[in-house]
């Protein structure tokens, strides 16, 4: 394996300039004219243009083997030092994931729609709040009505016919009291003696 050294710096100056030149873009068919015999021809070339192509085609594959050698052994270095730290995959999909995320919301585009739900949202509580108030104002107004009123005391006329008067120590729940006070009491006195009266 070769070492480059300062590879970015190999980069920049050696095969860049190698791989635009090879870049060249080639002019394209006019409406009219035949492609596939302008892609077909060989360029009139002499032997020392061909030659020379030639030695520079082996050139920068050999300079592609050797970057790509580079690049595996690099890959192999980093994954053994991640190995080292104790690094795993889990491990770097979470950070690449929460960095994608930091990334998205720092965007504007981000903000921007944050902002416009948080603002909907808003008017949408107060909406749904006068709403609500609304509702409750109608149903007082009901609830005041003389007919509301009048058919409120229907139904207490008819309760009071079909279940009976109130008793008199209130509604139901003080009436089971009184009675479980009534049988404490009850329980908790001694019962009088019995007197045995002879004929």
């Amino acid at each position: 394996m070769v070492d480059l050294g300062g590879t970015p710096f190999f980069c920049a100056v050696i095969i860049i300039p190698r791989l635009k030149c090879l870049l060249k873009t080639e002019p394209v068919a006019e409406e009219g004219e035949d492609a596939v015999a302008m892609l077909s021809a060989p360029e009139t070339l002499t032997e020392e243009e061909q030659e020379e192509l030639r030695r520079e085609l082996t050139k920068v594959e050999e300079e592609i083997q050797t970057l790509s050698q580079v690049l595996a052994a690099k890959e192999k270095h980093l994954a053994e030092i991640k190995r080292k730290l104790g690094i795993t995959s889990l491990q770097e999909f979470k950070q690449n994931i929460a960095k994608g995320w930091q990334d998205v919301t720092a965007t504007n585009a981000y903000k921007k729609t944050s902002e416009t739900l948080s603002q909907a949202g808003q008017k949408a509580s107060a909406a749904f709040s006068s709403v609500g108030s609304v509702i409750t104002k109608k149903l007082e107004d009901v609830k005041n009505s003389p007919t509301f009123k009048s058919f409120e005391e229907k139904v207490e006329n008819l309760k009071s016919k079909v279940g009976g008067a109130k008793p008199a120590g209130g509604d139901f729940g003080e009436v089971l009291n009184s009675t479980a006070n009534a049988t404490s009491t009850m329980t908790t006195e001694p019962p009088p003696e019995q007197t045995t009266e002879s004929p």
